[in-house]
């Protein structure tokens, strides 16, 4: 069967799954009352307040499920661990913050040696890869460029940053879910690229991995599509942060493993604002005791704007959709 069949076969079936599933984990973190602790000083959600979270199990085990029954592989299998991996710190951050009532959850600095821990997991395995080494693809040009023991480091920076990112976008009702659909249809189309040419070139192996990374991408826009659905304001649960550490690690997973993590920056880019936009608040703030923005993430400072919560999604979408088809050129798909 053509990848790009299975990718179609496994989107439409992750979407099912999806919401088939997705009433159930809804009455279930009602029942166990897994409520989202919202931010005292967001005004805006106070009435989200106790709304269900670790919504994001309703499109993790889908993009799981399909990615493995119809793109297994080597690097299709250490993808969906690496993306259950960084769900289950999400979990824990989530579960903590829950317990205790409060928006702390995990601190800081345990977070981020989780991340890292599994970051180095992945980045030592795909270095030692031959189907993905230390060579990146350069935008805009047919130019590689080999980084040799940098790859690693690069690695654990692509995905510390990515997961952060994804995490700090997921602020409003549908904005991650909106913004990570587009991103994985976006790669679906690079990954396809590459593996219909490394078909045209009798690359077998090569081709099978690098088709079950563009089906992981379907399965992914298929749950993400179910979420979706339950999701959009007014959210009847959010993904917390078990989805969207999750989001993050598949983003940079299919990124780094197709050799085009440096697309992130073009297809990610309203997740880059994110990430941008608390970091210079809190270094202003630091350095001048003054806000640059009314509060960050840059989607908050809209909020306290008084721009409405459905036309910040809008945008953000409309944005990233019009940045996907500059990666599509960027990677020389057109």
């Amino acid at each position: 069967m053509n990848f790009a069949v299975k990718g179609v076969i496994a989107g439409l079936l992750a979407f099912v799954l999806g919401m088939l599933i997705a009433p159930l984990i809804i009455k279930l973190m009602k029942k166990l009352k897994a409520g989202q602790v919202i931010l005292g000083y967001v005004e805006q959600h106070s009435s989200k307040s106790g709304t269900p979270t670790m919504g994001g199990f309703i499109f993790i085990i889908p993009a799981a499920v399909f990615t493995l029954a119809f793109g297994y592989g080597r690097l299709t299998l250490v993808a969906v661990c690496a993306m259950l991996g960084y769900a289950l710190l999400g979990f824990l951050d989530d579960y903590l913050k829950i317990k205790t009532q409060n928006n702390m959850g995990l601190k800081p600095y345990q977070k981020v040696i989780g991340q890292l821990g599994i970051a180095a997991i992945i980045a030592t395995f795909a270095y030692k890869n031959p189907m993905i080494g230390s060579s990146i693809n350069l935008p805009f040009s047919a130019s590689v460029w080999d980084m040799k023991w940098l790859f690693i480091p690069f690695t654990l920076l692509v995905y510390v940053a990515t997961t952060n990112a994804f995490n700090l976008t997921d602020g409003l009702d549908g904005l991650a879910g909106s913004v990570s659909l587009i991103y994985f249809i976006t790669f679906f189309a690079v990954t396809a690229a590459a593996t219909a040419e490394q078909v045209y070139f009798g690359q077998t192996v090569l081709s099978a991995e690098s088709g079950g990374l563009a089906v992981m991408c379907m399965a992914l826009v298929g749950g993400l599509a179910a979420f979706l659905w339950h999701n959009f304001n007014p959210a009847e649960i959010m993904m917390g942060d078990t989805g969207s550490l999750a989001l993050g690690s598949a983003a940079a997973t299919v990124a780094v493993f197709s050799k085009n993590p440096l697309l992130i920056l073009l297809v990610g880019i309203m997740t880059v604002v994110s990430c941008i936009s608390v970091i210079v608040q809190v270094s202003y703030f630091k350095l001048t005791k003054k806000r640059v923005f009314l509060m960050s993430p840059y989607h908050h400072h809209l909020e306290k704007k008084g721009v409405a919560e459905w036309k910040i999604v809008c945008r953000y979408s409309i944005v990233t959709l019009l940045f996907g088809f500059l990666t599509i050129i960027a990677a020389g798909v057109l």
